[in-house]
């Protein structure tokens, strides 16, 4: 089984956790995720049966996170 973790701080950890939270309860070949607070952090945990899942689960996630991100900053220069 491989692992990765990847910690989350910050003023977008909150709203990357919410984003990701949901995705992580769906279902990826071959790959469990998981999404964790841990008092100002976030955790993205995933484990995968082989490296080629591993890397395709790190992608998804990593890119779904920066795309909440950059909406969350667009969001907030356009409120000012």
């Amino acid at each position: 089984m491989r692992r990765a973790e990847i910690v989350l701080s910050g003023d977008e950890a909150n709203l990357v956790e919410r984003v990701l939270a949901p995705e992580s309860g769906r279902e990826l070949p071959r790959t469990k995720a998981s999404v964790v607070r841990e008092g100002d952090k976030t955790l993205l945990k995933i484990e995968a049966e082989d490296t080629i899942a591993l890397r395709a689960a790190l992608n998804s996630f990593v890119r779904w996170g920066a795309l909440a991100s950059d909406i969350g900053e667009e969001v907030k220069s356009n409120e000012r």
